[in-house]
């Protein structure tokens, strides 16, 4: 797969809480959270970690996914760097339900790159708009089983 930028559908089956890393401990209401990252080093493998539930913390997006009441459902990426992350990121917080505040973006100026959408219906058209391709369901369950 190629290096680029990727937004992972996560539903979060209940109200959980968690604590991230330096941001604390956050409380997540049960729904559906878009979390827009790049990989510029390789998508596959990066998404790989991602769906693996034991791993090291080291990104705030790993304590969320850590829960077992937190779980990727979808995902959508597209070539591009740093600038189209934080553009797309933009674009999810002007249509999101909130964001919170300060997740995954310590190394750029962003509010958040974590949003609260009520469906993933309305994720994956706001992400079709902004010419993000979805993975293929089997290579999400492929991932999943890794």
């Amino acid at each position: 797969m190629v290096k680029g930028v990727y937004v992972l559908a996560i539903s979060v089956c209940r109200d959980a809480a968690a604590e991230i890393g330096a941001l604390g401990l956050i409380s997540f209401r049960k729904g559906i959270y878009a979390y827009v990252g790049s990989a510029q080093k390789g998508l596959e493998s990066r998404l790989r970690r991602h769906f693996r539930k034991r791993k090291r913390e080291f990104w705030h997006i790993d304590y969320l996914l850590s829960k077992p009441q937190a779980n990727i459902v979808d995902v959508f990426y597209k070539e591009g760097g740093k600038r189209e992350e934080c553009r797309a990121a933009e674009m999810l917080a002007e249509e999101s339900g909130f964001a919170v505040r300060g997740f995954g973006c310590s190394d750029c100026n962003c509010k958040s790159h974590l949003f609260f959408f009520e469906n993933v219906e309305k994720l994956e058209r706001i992400c079709l708009a902004l010419d993000f391709v979805p993975l293929s369901r089997q290579r999400v369950i492929t991932l999943r089983n890794v």
